[in-house]
């Protein structure tokens, strides 16, 4: 299945989708890998500090805490949810990794995270997150952002360097394939205030509805960026003070995704400047010749 970080983030993957299915044995979860339980447990055990059978309590204990503070359901309903089958024996597994019952932690709740050797923890709504594995910061991740334009030109010069003259001197056509189908001023509009509303609720482990982005209003979508933009930049501002531009997001999925914090940046600045261009040219066209083109240059000076 390949090296130790992948089989272990496999596994994130797989333990995220069964986190309520109460019924899957280690044994099934090896399985649903292609390993044997064996090779499963001395696997995870020596990338995460912990056995996966611990693990996987120790996440749904976290989220059984989450749900004591955030939900109104009863000690016993969550104790459920947590895979216990009995209150007595959720009390009591609640109150070694606590300190306390949950029905008195419940009313002067402390910690969420139960302290573990690997730093992955439950993340609401019901995702799991994995700690960075190095402190980077804003500048380290501007630095990369400058490597990868300098690669993606180098690459694209490689390849460029096969075409005929014809090919290199013939008139561009925008080519949006993989990014936008037949992109007007109000969908561009609609994904650049979308793509922070996606990201935001991936961070936080929040689904996205893409329904909301067809044929949507000028003033809806205003609504949604005076929401969503402030909470964006303070989820980028917390991220960047606190060094925490590694810290990985597993994405379930058809297949294992992790994405770092600054390679979301990243990737939001990317798209969001090729789409705020195709935006400008339109705002262009349509009379409105105060945006410079989009570019950020003078904004920033000026700001700065």
């Amino acid at each position: 299945m390949g090296s130790r970080p992948d089989v272990f983030a496999a596994f994130l993957d797989v333990l995220t989708e069964a986190l309520d299915d109460h019924e899957a044995t280690g044994a099934d979860l090896a399985d649903r890998m292609h390993l044997s339980r064996f090779h499963l447990d001395r696997v995870i055990a020596a990338a995460a500090g912990e056995p996966p059978a611990r693990l996987r309590r120790r996440v749904l204990l976290e989220r059984a805490a989450y749900h004591l503070v955030t939900t109104a359901r009863t000690v016993l309903d969550v104790a459920v949810e947590a895979g216990y089958s009995t209150h007595e024996s959720f009390t009591r597994a609640f109150a070694r990794a606590y300190g306390s019952p949950p029905a008195h932690w419940r009313k002067s709740p402390t910690r969420i995270r139960i302290e573990a050797p690997n730093g992955v923890h439950f993340h609401p709504s019901d995702s799991l997150r994995l700690p960075a594995q190095t402190k980077v910061s804003a500048m380290d991740l501007l630095v990369r952002m400058v490597e990868h334009h300098i690669w993606l030109l180098g690459e694209m010069l490689t390849r460029a360097e096969t075409l005929r003259d014809d090919q290199l001197d013939a008139p561009i056509e925008i080519s949006v394939e993989g990014v936008d189908d037949e992109p007007s001023l109000r969908s561009l509009l609609s994904r650049l205030v979308g793509q922070l509303e996606m990201w935001s609720a991936a961070i936080q482990g929040r689904a996205y509805d893409f329904a909301v982005e067809r044929g949507e209003s000028i003033p809806h979508m205003r609504t949604r960026l005076a929401d969503v933009g402030p909470e964006f930049l303070a989820q980028v501002r917390e991220t960047c003070a606190q060094g925490r531009l590694d810290e990985a997001i597993v994405c379930p999925g058809d297949r294992v995704e992790v994405y770092t914090f600054g390679a979301v940046i990243a990737h939001v600045l990317t798209f969001a400047a090729h789409r705020r261009t195709l935006a400008a040219g339109a705002l262009h066209d349509a009379g409105f010749t105060d945006l410079d083109s989009g570019d950020p240059i003078r904004w920033i000076t000026q700001h700065a």
